[in-house]
């Protein structure tokens, strides 16, 4: 589906093999759309992003069961994240959760209805229909009905009360007014707001002092963030604890799902075969890596190079997942064939090191 906003005057559209396809990928000058958004507040087409709404009595309850987040509770106006693993704990969806009036909305990746769950034969929508049984819910593809427009800045609260939407205090938080919902996020707030009237709230929060800004400077942000984005930063063997979406996204004291059992055993372990860390990446900006290309250290190969960007602060930027043995302060090297670049890992990116319960029972043990 491609958005009506890549016809506004200076709309670049993104080149062939961008994950955001459809979208505006830059304005024409991408680094000022970053500086805008550090300072000010801009905001971000990502009307490419796919919905999904359940409603009905039961729908929390049902959430509950096939989902890997705890939802029984989910008071309206509240959300959060949730996945659907396979029977071995490796993930398959990611979503982004909001309840408000009655309906959950499940906002999930582009081409979650085309590439399918593992195997390829399953859609996200099918695979959800497929699990109702007897519950009182009910599903639809909600992506013609509203459209994901996201804003990033220390001035968007400012922005949201100027053009009379609902300022969400809380990450996570959902409000709703004028037909628009509206959730914080951990990076920026989100918009979901009515699809035949994109192009008017775009037109309006940029009247309202919105610096339009395309999905490279949106993903520099979220790469900074060290946010994982599935499919990219993803491969098929990854599990929560690799990619930091244990308790953002994954339940690990909630009943029985699917994948379950993994997501226990690695929590009471306490270490995931691999982990996600932000690499700076040296050379130059025509020569960079590639998603899905190797880490390696030496000549052995030791991680997958994810979502790659070009910050304005940080210069070239990639998430990783990367052995969980290698010292942070090994030299890296990233990329294939004749796009291979130094990497080194960011310090502040190494997620703090839990424990895990099973290990520290151990330890009590022995002592």
């Amino acid at each position: 589906m491609t958005s009506p906003i890549l016809d506004v005057p200076g709309a670049v559209p993104p080149p062939d093999g961008a994950p955001d396809q459809g979208v505006p990928w830059h304005f024409g000058d991408p680094f000022a759309e970053q500086r805008a958004a550090a300072r000010k507040v801009a905001v971000v087409d990502r009307s490419n992003r796919e919905l999904i709404a359940v409603t009905g009595p039961d729908r929390l309850g049902w959430l509950h069961l096939v989902i890997s987040q705890h939802v029984t509770e989910l008071a309206d106006g509240a959300g959060t994240e949730a996945l659907v693993l396979d029977s071995l704990g490796r993930v398959d969806a990611h979503m982004a959760v909001a309840h408000l009036d009655e309906t959950v909305w499940l906002d999930t990746e582009p081409g979650a209805s085309a590439t399918g769950l593992r195997g390829g034969t399953q859609t996200l929508l099918s695979y959800l229909e497929s699990m109702v049984f007897w519950s009182k819910v009910e599903l639809r593809d909600a992506t013609a009905e509203r459209a994901v427009l996201s804003l990033l800045g220390p001035e968007t609260d400012d922005l949201l009360a100027s053009v009379v939407l609902p300022v969400p205090a809380a990450p996570y938080e959902v409000a709703g007014a004028e037909g628009v919902l509206v959730r914080r996020m951990p990076v920026g707030v989100d918009l979901l707001v009515p699809r035949d009237r994109l192009t008017h709230w775009w037109d309006r929060l940029a009247a309202g002092g919105a610096r339009p800004m395309g999905s490279w400077g949106y993903e520099a942000f979220r790469v900074e963030a060290a946010r994982a984005r599935i499919g990219v930063d993803t491969d098929d063997r990854t599990i929560p604890h690799e990619v930091g979406w244990i308790g953002v996204a994954a339940h690990v004291a909630k009943g029985c799902y699917r994948g379950q059992e993994t997501v226990s055993k690695v929590h009471n372990v306490g270490r995931p075969p691999r982990r996600m860390l932000l690499l700076h990446l040296d050379g130059s900006p025509e020569v960079q890596p590639e998603t899905g290309d190797p880490v390696l250290l030496g000549e052995r190969t030791v991680g997958r190079v994810g979502s790659v960007a070009r910050h304005h602060e940080l210069g070239p930027i990639a998430l990783a997942l990367v052995k969980y043995s290698v010292p942070l302060d090994a030299e890296l090297l990233a990329g294939a064939e004749d796009r291979v670049v130094q990497a080194a890992i960011d310090p502040d990116s190494v997620p703090e090191a839990t424990p895990g319960l099973g290990r520290e029972a151990a330890r009590r043990l022995r002592g």
